[in-house]
Order: C-alpha cells, then sequence, then structure tokens
C-alpha cells in the first residue's frame, strides 16, 4: 500500500491534523512498522503541491501550530480510481527464497540445512501470528491470516523444493 493513498483515504472520511492521520494510519495500516511523523508531513505536502489536500491555515494549540488538511476533488478522484483498481496478482517469480537455494547448490553449501532453517524461522512467526489471531483485534487478526496464508505458501514450496532439490543440484552446479 502507498501511504500517499492511504492518507488521501483517511482524509476522504474527514479532514483532520498531521498527528491525527499518523494516528489512523498506524492504527490500520502500520501494525509493527508505524508512519513516522515526518513521512506523514512530507506525504501531505506533496499532496498539498499535487493539489490533491488542501492545507488549511495554522491554529493555535497546545503544541505547535496545526493545520487541517483536507481533500480536494482531484486527491478523491484518485483515491476512487485506486480503490476500483484491482490489486496485481504478483507471481513472485524470483524470491529471496529461491535465490538463496540456488546460489547454495552453485556454491556447494547445504541447501536442504539453508530451507530446515528456513522452514523453522516460519514455524516460529506462524505460532506467533497465531496468538495475535487469538488475543488481537479483527483488524490484527486479519492481518495475521493474511500473512500466514503467504507463511504456508513459503512452507508448501520449502517442501517441494527440497523434494527436488537433487535435480536442482544437478541443474545448477558447475559441470
Amino acid at each position: 500500500m502507498t501511504v500517499p493513498l492511504a492518507l488521501l483515504g483517511l482524509l476522504d472520511r474527514e479532514p483532520s491534523y498531521g498527528y491525527d492521520l499518523k494516528r489512523g494510519y498506524d492504527t490500520y495500516f502500520g501494525r509493527g512498522k508505524p508512519l513516522p511523523f515526518g513521512q506523514v508531513y512530507s506525504t501531505l505536502g506533496r499532496l498539498a503541491r499535487d493539489g490533491k489536500v488542501t492545507a488549511g491555515q495554522s491554529e493555535p494549540g497546545d503544541g505547535p501550530d496545526r493545520k487541517r488538511y483536507a481533500i480536494t476533488p482531484l486527491g478523491k478522484q484518485e483515491v476512487e480510481a485506486w480503490l476500483a483498481e484491482p490489486v496485481a496478482a504478483e507471481p513472485f517469480l524470483q524470491t529471496v527464497l529461491f535465490t538463496k537455494v540456488v546460489l547454495a547448490l552453485m556454491l556447494g553449501h547445504d541447501a536442504q540445512s539453508y530451507l530446515d532453517t528456513q522452514r523453522a524461522t516460519h514455524m516460529r512467526r506462524m505460532r506467533e501470528l497465531s496468538e495475535i489471531k487469538r488475543s488481537g483485534a479483527l483488524v490484527d487478526a486479519l492481518l495475521a491470516d493474511h500473512a500466514l496464508f503467504h507463511l504456508e505458501a513459503d512452507l508448501r514450496w520449502i517442501d517441494v523444493t527440497t523434494a527436488r532439490l537433487g535435480a536442482l543440484a544437478e541443474m545448477v552446479r558447475p559441470a
């Protein structure tokens, strides 16, 4: 997800201050990776420059002066177009996992050991995500499900690759 479009979407709900936008982003989209304040304000500056948001006059408050941002018709149009466009079904034809296995085989390293270590790492993360599902809010559970499904696919790939490791080694090792 792109930060500018997420912020535009949040502004489409209601005009907001940068701090409120950051809090909304972090609550729904920033799980484990909160959005830095500097990125919020630099993104809002670019969106204002491009005519997608307007920044109200500075308002005095308990801290530094604050500006309330509002989405423009152009910004609203961009959000609506983005929401209507399906996300590309990314085939992940060249992954880090694949690259490491092939290089391990090419270099005469123990690719099976790498796959076993990777499997254990995936399983550990899946246990963490399962705990989040049990104890978290709906948003956390849905995000955990998404990650779990991807990890399950990786585990299936690790199993298939393990079964074909000998043939792959013959193919990629120098003659």
